[in-house]
């Protein structure tokens, strides 16, 4: 029986990635709010922590670990860096493209029965704005600090200092930007009411609330790596790099 009283949704994510699918089906915060006790969080959402926690469990039963050494937390920062970039940023860039005139479609025709739909359309819109310029910061900027970082750290040799002072200060700024579009994931899915459908929608309709979750279980899992596993590795590195000097 495994004890979940004393571990906070972030230790539980990083030592079974196969958690977060439980965090989902519950709407668990595992990437902003990573860092907060599970029975906590489920006190403060009105959850059973007995039922969460079996479900937790049950998720963690029989997983073969043989292939942990691929898992994306145990690839070194560079590897995980190009991870992300292929498996989260492309999926992202390519899902808001295809999201945004599927939305415009489905709020033309279906607004003025579903008005609501406008509202989603604005906080989707704000988070398309948000982190289209938020990943080309990281890719051109944040990561290739870090795998800098990493390189020097390999080889043997002095990194040298960033223009932006520690990598504390991206780190910082990606953060707060992870907190609010968390919470513009947060609101859209208030605003759908969990994305539940209307009777007779049409397959627009359908896809388009098919999509935005696909995008926000995408995000979660994207913002988790980064915050959770990324981040610190950075900020590490980067400790060690210049004790050295």
């Amino acid at each position: 029986m495994q004890t979940f009283t004393t571990k906070t949704i972030r230790d539980i994510a990083l030592a079974s990635p196969q958690t977060t699918r439980v965090f989902e089906e519950f709407n668990i915060d595992y990437c902003c709010g990573g860092r907060k006790l599970l029975q906590d969080v489920c006190l403060d959402s009105g959850l059973d922590f007995r039922i969460v926690a079996h479900k937790l469990e049950s998720a963690m039963k029989g997983y073969d670990t043989r292939g942990d050494s691929d898992l994306p937390g145990k690839k070194s920062p560079s590897q995980l860096i190009d991870y992300i970039i292929g498996k989260h940023h492309i999926f992202t860039v390519q899902e808001l493209e295809r999201l945004a005139p599927l939305m415009e479609k489905v709020c033309q025709r279906h607004g003025e029965q579903h008005p609501e739909l406008f509202k989603l359309q604005t906080v989707f819109l704000a988070l398309s704005d948000s982190l289209i310029p938020h990943m080309r910061k990281e890719e051109n900027v944040l990561f290739p600090y870090i795998q800098q970082l990493e390189s020097s750290s390999l080889n043997g040799t002095s990194a040298a200092p960033p223009h932006f002072g520690t990598v504390e200060n991206p780190i910082r700024m990606m953060m707060a930007d992870h907190e609010q579009d968390g919470e513009r994931l947060r609101i859209m899915r208030e605003i759908s009411n969990d994305y539940t459908l209307p009777d007779g929608a049409c397959p627009s309709f359908t896809a388009l609330y098919a999509g935005l979750q696909d995008l926000e279980r995408d995000l979660h899992r994207h913002i988790h790596l980064e915050n959770n596993v990324l981040f610190p590795a950075a900020t590490e590195l980067e400790r060690n790099a210049f004790a050295i000097v």
